[in-house]
């Protein structure tokens, strides 16, 4: 007698589509099964072989959180390269080692969490250094070549499952988990939805994860845009994944439902499939989904709908295809070709911002003094990786120039601590070895705690002589002579212990507070002041009063190295823990003062002074008196080595900025005014004098442009020029494309990017460049027909080196739609439709969809609606309202035509009722509404 052996089931047969096989293993699952599968963790199933499963890998520009990696320029830093080859070649690094990290630790995920596609609106925002530009062209050609790049190019399965970050409109850390962006229609379709629509469409996303913020009134996890727009924009399964903890906020910060069974639901029909709380503990998240069915607000078939989506994203990894996974035996992890990518990538992020009388490059006998709280250092970030290599600007300068060459002087003041006793504040020798900071990797190392194997800090008659670095705001670091910061860990001691500043609660700062003719020093971690124990120095409710002995400013040891120097290098910036990060926007786009005092010391012993700033954002600093400045951000672990290439001159630079840099805080508008067009933000509305414009960037080459040539068909504009590089080096130029429509009927962007590439170009050689864009670039969303609109008329064509150094112009005709005004007697005015506003802010009209408009602010808002159409005339007028309080109508800038106004509230802000008035008019007129009180306005009709 012979035994058949089992079929293999057929989720397990390679040969059949990803789509029956899912639904094979979707019937195989329990119920319970399937909602286990709903949390970021997901349980093995072992009775069918499943193994466990989570979402999340962090890898923005490089593997993070799980050890050494390689580590790439910050993704601001890739922006600058405006090089989306070069990026797609840094995707296609990053993913192969994740998947041989993940063969010999398979904490490390496929799934994986990058990139950020916000698009960087306002300089202040705390985590502009994760994003690429805040054009949303550019950034989504940047964002297609990473996912490129993480997911491979077999047509089907991918080497890694790459996730957008953050849906939607989200640009301020402050009150991130509560505050709303209002984003009028034209602001959504044209800015903020433009990066991830195009990013999605190329092909290479996974999913995207919600933001923490809500958006006009409502929560991004309960976002109707993600069924709405999202999931149209492809016939793949997008796997959206939660913000960590931001599921509870829905009920716990928000209060945008009564209780988590509710707010579950909502976030799982919205389109969330994977939830990402309360760490590795899914009890509470599968309790809360079974709630919801038992209360009738989520049924089997929504939780297949969500877990389909997580199973598709694991069969096109190979998970359950081993022997057919083309990547299963990537083991490509620290190369020589890696490491070659990564200084190629540093150079390349390089932005020459300045150089007068070309003091750049510099001669091989230059004699340079480098000077500078970013001298020495190669800052890492949160989503950073541990370094397996490590290349400062000093240590680059060392190496190409000769360290007989340099000299230099960090800038650090040099202090003592004296206590009320006499006694100063002491590191007591230490044997244990050092430790950097992640090297053995966390999945979250939020959860990593300070070093307590060594001694705590002591009180003795000689003391330490610290290292005082103040990053502006009042915010220092202290750092002992061995190069250990002082830092404070779980048992409240404060030691020298932390390779550098670091952690989700930093706990590597400090404030120095005036009090009693001293200062006592406030370790901001805590909150709690430092005072000197019998065990040793530790922080209390009740901290010493200290003397700071000066034993030498920063400025003195810069000037003492800079005037006898033939150059001096200033190493400034920022450091990605401090004042600026995720959880903490800045406040200025000044330079802190101890960086301008030692700036200031530098040019005044020496004008050959060149500015290098090294940072995750944008700085307004004046380089009036400066013959050079660069920029780059954080360039990962070669940065010190490309830097000094560039500055010899063996790679001439030609990074361009990402983004404007304004000249003042004066510039700014409010953090929180996420409304581009209205408040004239970014390049596309700017009407003041930028300090650097985007795109800017210079070269140690020159370039001639020539021959343009324009011309519109079969849906596209074909647009040609002729560069010649009339330097005497080989270089880069980035050719960059705008158009501008020269008679628009509403307010468009002064100029727009269409298209840019990077070239490289050898002395003499004229290259053509052409472009091909289609049409639908040159579309806006129309308000008075719900959809975008490509106008017809004259629309200019810039070509040039920046949005402000536009060297050739020609203009074409393009057919479109003509102008129309407002059709309010059929269509009436949707409250959030409006063409201008004055103090409005975007709500919710009902919890699942649609806005409204309420006042912000004093209770007083003015709404706009220009050109509308009352044919033959309009004989009243209905307001569509909740709350209470009056909306008033008047035509251009007549009186009040008629006031409606809801005296009794409604029965809460969702509970709408209609109001009528008499009105009499005709024709073509802008309509101006002002609303009085707490109400919310959805609609205005119009009747005769």
């Amino acid at each position: 007698m012979t035994v058949d052996p089992p079929s293999t089931p057929p989720f397990r047969d390679p040969h059949l589509p990803f789509a029956k096989r899912i639904d094979d293993l979707l019937a195989r699952l329990t119920p319970d099964e399937k909602i286990a599968f709903l949390h970021q963790f997901a349980p093995a199933v072992d009775r069918l072989g499943v193994a466990a499963w989570r979402t999340g890998q962090e890898a923005l520009h490089g593997v993070a959180w799980m050890g050494p990696a390689t580590v790439f320029p910050q993704a601001v830093g890739l922006g600058a390269t405006w090089n989306p080859d070069l990026v797609r070649r840094i995707g296609e690094a990053v993913s192969k080692e994740a998947r041989a990290m993940r063969a010999r630790d398979d904490r490390v995920g496929l799934n994986i969490w990058s990139p950020t596609v916000n698009l960087l609106r306002h300089p202040l925002w705390g985590r502009n250094e994760e994003g690429y530009s805040e054009d949303p062209r550019l950034t989504s050609a940047i964002a297609t070549a990473y996912t490129h790049g993480l997911r491979g190019d077999h047509p089907r399965y991918w080497r890694t499952a790459p996730v957008l970050k953050h849906w939607l409109a989200h640009n301020n850390e402050t009150d991130r988990a509560t505050s709303s962006a209002s984003v009028r229609p034209r602001v959504l379709h044209e800015y903020d939805l433009r990066a991830f629509r195009d990013t999605v469409g190329a092909g290479a996303v996974a999913g995207v994860m919600p933001a923490y913020n809500l958006v006009n009134g409502r929560p991004n996890h309960v976002s109707p845009y993600l069924r709405e727009q999202l999931r149209t924009w492809t016939d793949e399964e997008l796997l959206v994944c939660s913000d960590a903890g931001a599921p509870s906020n829905l009920v716990d910060a928000e209060h945008y439902f009564d209780t988590h069974e509710e707010a579950t639901a909502a976030a799982l029909l919205a389109g969330v499939d994977s939830f990402t709380d309360h760490g590795t503990d899914a009890s509470l998240i599968t309790a809360r989904v079974k709630g919801a069915v038992e209360r009738g607000l989520l049924t089997e078939a929504d939780i297949d709908t969500a877990v389909r989506r997580q199973l598709s994203v694991r069969f096109r990894l190979g998970e359950f295809d081993p022997h057919y996974d083309p990547h299963r035996g990537t083991g490509e992890f620290d190369t020589p070709a890696h490491r070659a990518l990564a200084r190629e990538a540093a150079e390349q992020a390089v932005v020459l911002l300045k150089n007068d009388d070309d003091l750049l490059p510099l001669a091989p006998d230059t004699r340079i003094a480098v000077v500078g709280l970013l001298a020495d250092e190669c800052k890492l970030d949160w989503y950073s990786g541990s370094l397996l290599h490590r290349s400062t600007p000093l240590e680059g300068l060392y190496e190409r120039f000769g360290a007989e060459r340099v000299e230099f002087a960090e800038g650090v003041d040099r202090v003592r601590l004296r206590t009320a006793a006499g006694a100063f504040l002491s590191v007591p020798p230490a044997n244990a070895p050092d430790r950097a900071r992640g090297a053995e990797g966390a999945l979250d190392p939020a959860l990593l705690s300070g070093r307590t194997d060594l001694p705590p800090l002591t009180a003795d008659a000689t003391g330490t002589e610290f290292a005082l670095a103040d990053w502006g705001e009042g915010v220092l670091t202290l750092r002992a002579p061995d190069g250990r910061y002082l830092s404070v860990a779980e048992d409240g001691f404060l030691r020298a212990s932390a390779d550098q500043p670091g952690g989700w609660v930093v706990q590597e700062t400090f404030r120095l507070e005036p009090h009693r003719g001293g200062h006592l020093l406030k370790h901001l971690g805590t909150g709690r002041h430092v005072r000197v124990a019998a065990d040793g120095v530790k922080v209390a409710d009740n901290g010493d009063v200290f003397e700071v002995v000066t034993v030498e400013r920063g400025e003195e040891a810069v000037a003492r190295v800079a005037g006898g120097a033939d150059v001096v290098l200033v190493v400034a910036g920022n450091d990605p823990h401090i004042n600026g990060r995720e959880t903490e926007d800045r406040t200025t786009l000044l330079l802190p003062e101890h960086q301008r005092r030692l700036l200031r010391a530098a040019r005044d012993a020496n004008p050959r002074t060149v500015l290098v700033l090294v940072s995750a954002y944008p700085y307004a600093v004046d380089t009036t008196r400066l013959p050079a400045a660069l920029w780059t951000a954080h360039g990962g672990q070669a940065a010190g080595t490309a830097l000094a290439r560039v500055l010899a001159g063996d790679v001439s630079p030609a990074g361009r900025l990402p983004q404007t840099w304004y000249a003042s805080d004066a510039d700014l508008p409010d953090l929180f005014d996420y409304d581009v067009i209205g408040s004239r933000q970014t390049y596309l509305y700017f009407e003041g004098t930028p300090l650097f414009p985007f795109g800017h960037g210079l070269s140690y080459a020159s370039f001639a442009y020539a021959d343009p040539s324009a011309r519109v068909a079969a849906g596209a504009l074909y647009v040609s020029c002729t560069v010649t590089n009339t330097g005497d080096r080989p270089a880069d130029e980035v050719v960059q494309l705008y158009a501008r429509a020269a008679d628009p009927s509403v307010p468009r962007p002064r100029r727009e990017l269409l298209a840019h590439r990077r070239l490289t170009l050898t002395p003499g050689e004229p290259t053509p460049v052409s472009f091909e864009v289609p049409l639908t670039a040159l579309e806006f969303w129309d308000v008075t027909r719900a959809g975008m609109c490509r106008e017809r008329g004259p629309y200019e064509l810039l070509l040039g080196a920046s949005s402000e150094d536009i060297r050739l112009r020609t203009t074409v005709h393009v057919d479109g739609e003509p102008p129309m005004p407002r059709a309010v007697l059929e269509q009436g005015l949707f409250g959030a439709d409006f063409d201008e506003q004055s103090g409005a802010a975007l709500v919710d009209r009902t919890r699942a969809a649609g806005d409204a408009v309420t006042p912000a602010g004093d209770g007083t808002a003015e709404l706009v609606f220009r050109a509308c159409d009352f044919g033959a005339g309009a004989t009243e007028v209905t307001a569509l309202v909740a709350g209470e309080g009056t909306v008033e109508l008047a035509l251009d800038g007549g009186p009040v035509l008629a006031a409606l106004t809801l005296d009794t509230p409604t029965a809460g802000p969702y509970a709408y009722t209609t109001l009528a008035a008499g009105l009499v008019a005709e024709g073509v007129h802008d309509v101006r509404l002002r609303l009085r009180g707490p109400l919310r306005l959805a609609h205005v009709g119009f009747s005769g």
